[in-house]
């Protein structure tokens, strides 16, 4: 089997997919020496077929998209947020969705269960694994190679009728099309310059000041890195990004004695680096915040949230993390209601709990 590579090949696919009432999804693609990652691969099944297309050998994917972005056909893929945001510039937001890892979640399994650990769980086959390190931007592609991206959505319709039929036991149906919908959002595939501090560990507990400098500094690289179409971690590494806000070098002399500052960023980007200091407006840097001492009050608190947490997690047979992190717990105990386990069907079996013992 080729893959599909000109447009009344895939024209002919995009017939076959009209009328079908689920698609098998997947992609291979390419992101390490760029921000938006490289489409090199689009894998489909239905009925009893499979096909790839190759869209490095075609102008555009329009005919595709029309099967991909609307009813009546569910899309069915795996851990599928990547893929959605491949997708999303090449044919539009695919929609409407089942991810087989969010439903296996909600149906018992390992939170973050692998496709091929999920095959051979609930339909017990194995996969090859020969593939997982290739090249999908080199061309021509090996038969090997087309035979394990093939093997990526040719169970993903079993595994949905086999999921489904457990979740339907369950009585979690409803809990499934709340999860799926949040990922059918095209916003949720994008990071806004001036949400992109978010992403930076390490750094709670900073004073007002510095927080302005972190945000300012996260906005800055990931606009460059748009621009650029390059790594945000190419830009200006994470290690380092949490130096200058602890930091708070105030001129070129002192930026360029951190620990890890390359020599050629500081030359082309030093002054902007600088100019986020300044706006960051801090007048006189405090000293950077070391951990408190935990307060026994939080800590009994938070003990007492756990336990109710994990009596939860395991009446209903799910791994503790597919309810709530420890990120959202601290939330709850200090005083926020608008997090995800006060919504929704987490609210029901956990929230609640999680509230009264406050």
């Amino acid at each position: 089997m080729h893959p599909a590579a000109t447009p009344d090949a895939v024209n002919d696919i995009a017939e076959s997919l009209a009328a079908q009432p689920a698609i098998g999804l997947d992609t291979e693609f390419l992101r390490e020496r760029t921000y938006h990652a490289e489409l090199c691969l689009v894998q489909l099944s239905w009925g009893r077929q499979a096909a790839c297309v190759d869209p490095l050998a075609l102008p555009d994917l329009t005919a595709l998209g029309e099967a991909l972005t609307g009813p009546p056909a569910v899309k069915v893929l795996h851990a599928s947020r990547q893929d959605l945001e491949v997708l999303l510039p090449a044919v539009g937001p695919v929609r409407p969705i089942f991810d087989t890892q969010v439903a296996a979640a909600l149906a018992g399994e390992p939170a973050q269960i692998g496709y091929a650990e999920l095959v051979r769980r609930l339909l017990g086959h194995e996969l090859a694994k020969a593939q997982t390190r290739t090249d999908w931007s080199r061309r021509p592609l090996t038969a090997e190679q087309i035979e394990y991206a093939i093997d990526d959505v040719r169970h993903l319709l079993p595994l949905k009728e086999a999921l489904e039929e457990r979740l339907d036991r369950l009585g979690r149906l409803s809990w499934l099309a709340e999860e799926l919908t949040a990922l059918e959002d095209p916003a949720a595939l994008s990071v806004d310059p001036q949400a992109a501090w978010r992403r930076v560990k390490g750094l709670a507990g900073i004073d007002p000041g510095r927080a302005r400098l972190l945000r300012g500094l996260a906005a800055w690289r990931e606009r460059r890195a748009l621009e650029r179409n390059r790594p945000r971690g190419w830009i200006l590494a994470d290690a380092l990004l949490r130096e200058i806000v602890l930091r708070v070098p105030r001129t070129r002399t002192a930026l360029g004695a951190l620990e890890g500052m390359p020599p050629g960023l500081l030359e082309r980007a030093g002054g902007e680096l600088l100019e986020c200091i300044r706006a960051a407006d801090i007048e006189e840097p405090a000293p950077p915040v070391t951990r408190p001492r935990p307060d026994p009050q939080v800590n009994a608190l938070m003990k007492k949230l756990g336990e109710i947490h994990r009596a939860a997690a395991a009446e209903l047979a799910l791994s503790p993390e597919v309810l709530a992190t420890r990120r959202d717990l601290e939330q709850i105990a200090a005083g926020r209601r608008d997090g995800p386990v006060l919504a929704g069907w987490r609210r029901a079996v956990l929230g609640e709990r999680l509230l009264a013992a406050l």
